[in-house]
């Protein structure tokens, strides 16, 4: 008799217990708003000036785990041949087997390994974001520290919306790109600033891959 009131005296305080733990919020999906990203690049020609470029087409999805930041995914994928320096002869030099060489590697992808939080009130909330960056044929581990500049509903007052930036600095002979390096015709260091902003999914609705 003891034992078995002791039985129900166990599972009422588990069932309790269960009942007022909060409940684990699931992570928010979030996809890429084509109407509102900028991929911009600068490169240095001769020493004398700095060109810019801008990529057109992409992807890109931020699974935003606000319980447990670490569980936060980054992922980009970057249509190569969308590349856009405002002349076509040099875009298609670009495009070539002497830079991207498209036609081998149509996509620069970026996936997340390993994401920090840091969230000091004078920086804003900021993800330190470990990952692996792909681009020519070639993968190199990369830092990017992605800022989230805000939330709140789209431009029509629908749906929910996070822009994030981020800036960085890269060498292209790291990825296998090395024409021009001779007397600095064209640059090594390439700067990148790449703001986007994107949109909640659907609670339960399965994110198709990014292509």
């Amino acid at each position: 008799m003891i034992t078995r009131l002791w039985i129900h005296v166990t599972m009422a305080v588990v069932l309790v217990t269960a009942a007022a733990a909060p409940a684990t919020r699931a992570a928010d999906v979030y996809n890429l708003d084509q109407s509102h990203f900028s991929i911009v690049f600068s490169v240095s020609h001769m020493n004398m000036s700095y060109t810019y470029g801008i990529f057109r087409q992409a992807q890109a999805r931020v699974i935003l785990d606000r319980e447990n930041p670490a569980s936060t995914q980054f992922q980009m994928t970057i249509k190569a041949d969308s590349i856009d320096t405002n002349n076509p002869s040099r875009d298609t030099r670009l495009k070539g087997p002497d830079f991207f060489d498209t036609a081998s590697f149509p996509d620069v992808t970026f996936q997340s390994t390993t994401v920090v939080l840091d969230n000091r009130p004078q920086h804003g909330i900021v993800y330190q974001v470990t990952g692996n960056l792909t681009m020519h044929g070639v993968t190199r581990q990369i830092m990017l520290p992605i800022q989230l500049l805000g939330e709140g509903p789209g431009p029509d007052g629908q749906g929910q919306h996070a822009g994030f930036i981020t800036q960085t600095e890269l060498k292209r002979s790291d990825f296998g790109m090395t024409k021009f390096l001779e007397n600095n015709v064209v640059g090594d260091a390439i700067g990148i600033t790449i703001s986007f902003e994107a949109i909640k999914q659907e609670t339960g609705a399965a994110p198709p891959p990014l292509r």
